[in-house]
């Protein structure tokens, strides 16, 4: 039984990848882990909901259960909880500075969630983890944003993951919830680097590219270990 499980659904990657994984016929079930309620009904889609910082207090078989009355998801836990289930979790959470409201709260969200959602998978048994960091991280960065990104991939190498695939995207392109002014100027002053098809490495990426290379990553289990994955890459293997 092969099992998906992401959070950051509601983010620009987050609901691509959970459209690509929902389509995808080679996953039974879909978990999304979140702290609010998708508008979202698919007959492999469950959704867990609570605080993520506190997710391994979480009792996960009954949150599961307790969605199905007539015991449909009981095989989903048996095999979870035997290890027998082939887990992926996917993760696509993160934030801005100004949208967090200070520098502690952005490394709450973009650091301390996604180690813990991580940390809670490996426990799980989870052998493939994918995460969504940025073009530029380096834990040793001047540039804050930069910074904590690399501190997460550092972090989550340390879990020890079979398989730790990191995605580093360059600007990213696609349908905001909310207004952006400086990414939106960037947008349209590197938008021609995506029409010419040059410096692939560094022009802007659409979130689809993104989710959809993700997905086709997970399904090659041949690529093993800890690959970062460039911009460049994403977009080769989202023409494929």
């Amino acid at each position: 039984m092969k099992i998906a499980v992401i959070s950051g659904t509601s983010g620009l990657i987050g609901m691509q990848l959970l459209d690509q994984l929902l389509k995808s016929t080679a996953y039974d079930f879909v978990i999304s882990v979140s702290r609010r309620k998708l508008a979202l009904k698919h007959p492999h889609l469950i959704q867990l909901i609570g605080d993520l910082s506190k997710i391994q207090t979480w009792n996960w078989a009954d949150l599961i259960n307790e969605q199905a009355l007539g015991g449909e998801y009981q095989e989903l836990v048996k095999n979870i909880e035997s290890g027998q289930a082939d887990l992926s979790g996917f993760c696509s959470l993160g934030t801005t500075i100004k949208k967090a409201g200070s520098k502690e709260r952005f490394f709450e969200i973009d650091h301390d969630l996604v180690l813990a959602f991580a940390s809670w998978l490996n426990i799980l048994g989870a052998r493939s983890f994918h995460y969504v960091s940025a073009m530029g991280s380096d834990a040793n960065s001047s540039i804050f944003y930069n910074q904590v990104k690399g501190k997460t991939e550092q972090d989550l190498e340390s879990l020890g993951f079979e398989r730790l695939k990191i995605y580093q995207p360059s600007l990213l392109l696609g349908n905001r919830h909310e207004f952006r002014f400086g990414e939106q100027v960037a947008s349209i002053l590197m938008r021609p680097l995506v029409w010419l098809k040059v410096f692939k490495k560094f022009r802007p990426i659409y979130d689809y590219q993104v989710a959809k290379s993700m997905v086709k990553v997970d399904l090659e289990p041949t690529r093993m270990g800890l690959e970062r994955i460039s911009s460049g890459e994403m977009q080769d293997l989202s023409a494929k």
